[in-house]
């Protein structure tokens, strides 16, 4: 899975609408936007902190795993 399918499907998931998730991220809501539909590839420091914002891995977000957490129970 590609990491735009990713970040959608983890916004879809947690009910949030692309504004909330850019404010999250701090970038504008066309920025994300543009995230989502590949039109713009993620800056390192955003995956980073979508990582951190749905407390997944990485690898996850980037589409290497499909382990939400590589470190179950921590």
């Amino acid at each position: 899975m590609l990491y735009t399918e990713r970040i959608k499907a983890l916004r879809n998931d947690h009910d949030l609408n692309q504004t909330q998730v850019a404010n999250a991220i701090h970038v504008a809501q066309t920025t994300y936007s543009d995230y989502e539909k590949g039109k713009v590839r993620i800056p390192v420091e955003c995956l980073i902190q979508l990582a951190k914002f749905y407390d997944v891995d990485m690898n996850y977000i980037s589409g290497v795993s499909d382990t939400l957490c590589p470190f179950p129970n921590q």
